[in-house]
């Protein structure tokens, strides 16, 4: 059986409640995992705490946690754990800030902002401007999870959320601009304080 047959299988018995089938599946997604953690921390600092592999290993405790969590489909599994991405790296970008925003920088959604802690506050403004645009077009911020905490192609985010990959394009180019206009015009009032 292949690797994606087996981990459909595998998500197949989580929802039927096999209380085993998340760590039968962790091994098949490890590589894959990995792979989009390292290309999340490729800008870090040396001797910056969080590794690669600490990344992985929370995002799988981070999924496992949350027993009543049902997956349609593996788009839809890495789509969830985009977002589990997004929760802890937000947090750690949260732990290691040195200093308050306002300082002039701009998130321009450049892979360099995860995992640097000299631009951690650019990601806590990032994850602040996502929650206001969460209640105005959740949709846009499942884009920027995907797209940019996920690592995932415009074709990979269009599937796991059954749009057209043009869509998704339209949209990122909707998310960047609410997100840089939410996160300047919030640099703007600190300063003015």
């Amino acid at each position: 059986m292949s690797d994606e047959n087996e981990i459909t299988t595998l998500l197949a018995a989580m929802r039927d409640g096999d209380a085993t089938a998340m760590d039968r599946l962790f091994p098949l997604v490890y590589r894959e995992f990995h792979a989009r953690a390292h290309r999340q921390l490729a800008h870090r600092r040396p001797g910056d705490t969080l590794s690669t592999t600490a990344l992985v290993h929370e995002t799988y405790l981070k999924l496992a946690g949350s027993s009543n969590q049902s997956y349609n489909d593996r788009i839809h599994f890495f789509a969830v754990a985009s977002r589990a991405m997004r929760q802890i790296l937000v947090d750690y970008a949260r732990r290691s800030s040195a200093h308050k925003r306002g300082s002039g920088h701009v998130v321009t959604l450049e892979p360099d902002v995860i995992g640097n802690p000299d631009r951690a506050d650019e990601l806590v403004a990032l994850d602040e401007s996502l929650e206001q645009l969460e209640r105005l077009d959740p949709r846009l911020v499942r884009i920027v999870e995907l797209r940019f905490f996920g690592g995932l192609s415009v074709e990979e985010a269009a599937d796991a959320l059954n749009v057209s990959p043009r869509t998704v394009k339209r949209d990122w180019q909707k998310a960047r601009a609410f997100l840089y206009h939410a996160i300047r015009s919030e640099d703007e009032s600190h300063a003015l304080n």
